[in-house]
């Protein structure tokens, strides 16, 4: 099952997407849907409002989260190519909602950085309230998986030694199309994930290479705070970002990125700078 949050002039809609329709499920938007106790049966038995899929306006899966928390060297590969031992435990962060775009919204580059950078993601969505839970506790709590682009100000995240101001610039964070709520492993869930830029490829793996899985990071981030029904997690990226090329190599106006996890979804963004991307979301007078 597809669950998405669309856009409409009166606000948005929490959907269920079919083979060539979306049904309106009676909710503001998918976080409001996971709140309520029995939100999967309601998601596939509900059968509101149909609209053609074509044209659709994709808001983040979940527009305001709780929580938005994210993990850093996580691919077991990446990890020992540049020489490291593997972590004994999960790098975290933290973003903030005002960071989140939909799927095929512009980026807006801010006008503070010439260093912004891509990370191609696997997000998890919590879809049940969790505190110090298990691994089979926290499979269980897995609503579904998104695509996610933890599009980062590397100038900015490598001011201090901690990352969050480098992470959570405004209206810069693809998180979409939609929310899959089945058909995956929740402990190590293998999609091949990949980036590009301008049509060539700079990222490849399989999720599978994560050294922690949704369901043992679930399990950690419970032990710290009650994970509760829409949260989301960026479960980290692989080799490939612009920020270790020689010489470095940063998304720019203009340039598109597309992000891929198959089985899962796609976003399509094209980067502007802050002013112009304002100026498009105003229109012209």
């Amino acid at each position: 099952m597809r669950l998405a949050t669309l856009r409409s002039g009166r606000g948005t809609r929490a959907v269920r997407l079919e083979e060539s329709e979306a049904v309106d499920l009676g909710f503001a938007d998918v976080g409001e849907l996971l709140r309520a106790d029995d939100w999967r049966e309601l998601a596939g038995r509900v059968d509101g409002p149909r609209r053609p899929l074509e044209g659709l306006d994709y808001a983040p899966v979940v527009p305001r989260p709780e929580k938005v928390i994210c993990v850093g060297l996580n691919y077991r590969t990446h990890i020992l190519e540049m020489g490291r031992e593997l972590p004994r435990h999960p790098t975290l962060f933290a973003k903030y909602a005002r960071s989140l775009i939909g799927a095929y919204d512009d980026i807006a580059l801010p006008a503070g950085s010439d260093a912004i950078d891509w990370e191609a993601e696997l997000g998890v969505v919590v879809g049940t309230e969790l505190r110090h839970a298990d691994e089979q506790q926290a499979r269980q709590a897995i609503a579904g998986f998104t695509v996610v682009n933890d599009v980062t100000a590397r100038d900015w995240q490598n001011r201090t030694t901690q990352w969050l101001q480098g992470k959570t610039f405004e209206g810069t964070t693809p998180v979409g199309p939609w929310l899959v709520t089945d058909g995956a492993d929740h402990e190590r869930p293998s999609y091949q994930l990949s980036c590009q830029i301008d049509g060539e490829t700079v990222q490849a793996a399989d999720t599978a290479d994560l050294v922690f899985g949704p369901a043992a990071l679930l399990s950690y981030l419970s032990t710290i705070i009650t994970l509760s029904p829409g949260d989301l997690i960026a479960t980290g990226t692989p080799g490939g970002v612009g920020h270790a090329r020689r010489p470095p190599r940063y998304l720019s106006d203009g340039v598109v990125m597309r992000t891929r996890i198959e089985g899962v979804g796609e976003c399509r963004n094209t980067c502007r700078t802050a002013v112009a991307a304002k100026l498009v979301a105003a229109g012209p007078e």
